[in-house]
């Protein structure tokens, strides 16, 4: 949706650079999850170094000398730690944000030390169980990391994509914790599904661009009381690329196609988008399946 809304805005009619630039920042998506996981390790590392910064000191006391270690020694973050895939896609890509600007490191530790879940945890003297070590940093990244303003401020200054890819790569994440070990593989394929479903993305994109003319008729008649001008930018592109789903891809069924985009236009246009477009795909589904305009295989029609 934002490549389409970027090469109509800027009328551009190089597609082949246009979607090199479309999976550039696919990729880049990425970079941010591993960042972000980093982003814990780094927090891990700092709380050891000022650990044993602390048993130096002069006149050190007896918590200085001998620490609570439950942090740093959490079984997730010595895995992370532990994880050579990690270290080697970091070096490739050159993913050294958190050495250059340690400031954001410092931001997050600061957070974590006064959060009642980080206290909770550390002060507890019971064993915690495999589980319940889990649930710790599941919540302490939903809770105090990734709502951080700050954190969401500098990683917006560095991409300016990830801004909105920061919510995916959340869930993303927490949703990958539990499996994430020191032998877990780190790997840009992972982005996809599988061969079909990259090919997917490419296409999807240049069809929506080489096609959303053909629809203006259509959705004009539809909405009658509604200059073009009127209809916002996002809903009209929003709206197109559902046509162009319905018409050009016959294995998506018609009713998955109107559920994800106005789940899209949700969070990216206004209050009541999803209303708007909602009604006019209905108009049009109708108008389309009675004229034949499109033909759905196996459950598609659905």
């Amino acid at each position: 949706m934002q490549s389409v809304y970027a090469v109509l805005q800027s009328k551009n009619d190089d597609l082949v650079k246009s979607e090199k630039f479309l999976h550039y920042n696919i990729s880049r998506t990425y970079d941010l999850y591993v960042l972000m996981l980093d982003l814990m390790l780094a927090v891990r590392d700092m709380a050891e170094n000022h650990q044993e910064i602390a048993k130096k000191k002069h006149l050190a006391t007896a918590e200085d000398k001998n620490p609570v270690r439950k942090f740093v020694d959490h079984p997730f973050l010595l895995g992370l730690k532990q994880n050579t895939s990690l270290e080697a896609y970091k070096k490739d890509h050159k993913l050294n944000n958190w050495k250059e600007d340690s400031e954001y490191v410092r931001i997050i530790w600061e957070e974590i030390k006064k959060s009642p879940i980080y206290i909770d945890y550390i002060t507890t003297k019971e064993e915690v169980s495999k589980k319940e070590a889990q649930q710790f940093i599941e919540e302490l990244y939903k809770t105090v990391i990734a709502p951080n303003d700050k954190l969401l401020d500098y990683l917006e200054s560095n991409h300016i994509g990830w801004i909105d890819d920061i919510p995916y790569v959340n869930t993303w994440l927490l949703k990958n914790l539990k499996k994430i070990t020191s032998l877990t593989s780190f790997n840009k394929d992972f982005l996809y599904k599988d061969k079909d479903d990259q090919a997917f993305t490419g296409n999807l994109f240049k069809k929506v661009c080489l096609h959303q003319h053909e629809f203006d008729e259509d959705i004009d008649l539809k909405t009658p009381n509604w200059d073009a001008d009127r209809i916002a930018e996002v809903d009209l592109i929003l709206i197109k690329m559902a046509l162009v789903e319905f018409v050009y891809f016959p294995s998506i069924p018609t009713r998955v196609s109107i559920n994800e985009y106005l789940e899209i236009s949700k969070d990216y246009s206004t209050e009541k988008s999803s209303f708007f477009i909602n009604g006019v795909l209905d108009k049009l589904l109708k108008d389309f399946d009675a004229t034949n305009r499109f033909e759905k295989i196996g459950r598609g029609l659905l």
